[in-house]
This record gives structure tokens, sequence and C-alpha cells, in this order.
């Protein structure tokens, strides 16, 4: 099945900015980095940020690289 459309937004877990942190284990000022860089999608909702679990998990998963 395919991925979240926007028409399935019901469906998305947002994370705020100190979950990402915690999961990505780094600090909330490197999440807001990634966030304002455009490398880290997320939704602006007032004066804070959600980051869509997805968007994490593809971030984490296209971080990886091959040593050696």
């Amino acid at each position: 099945m395919a991925s979240n459309t926007a028409g399935d937004l019901s469906e998305v877990k947002f994370l705020t900015v100190a979950e990402v942190a915690s999961v990505m284990r780094v600090s909330k000022m490197t999440v807001y980095r990634l966030v304002h860089s455009g490398e880290l999608p997320a939704a602006r909702v007032g004066r804070s940020f959600r980051v869509p679990e997805d968007a994490v998990n593809d971030y984490l998963r296209n971080s990886f690289f091959q040593t050696g």
C-alpha cells in the first residue's frame, strides 16, 4: 500500500522536536537545524514544529553509509 497521502493525514503520527531529539539521540538544536535546512520536513503548529514519524524514520534510514 502507498505511504500516507495528503488526504490521509489523520493516519500520520506527529512527533514534537523533543521526541525527535530523543529518538535520534541528538539535541533539540540539532533537530531545529535539520528542520530549518529542509533536511527534515515539519509542520508548524503555532510557535512549535511537529515532525511526521515517517519522516524521521526515512531520514535515519537514508543516513546510513557503508564504511570500509
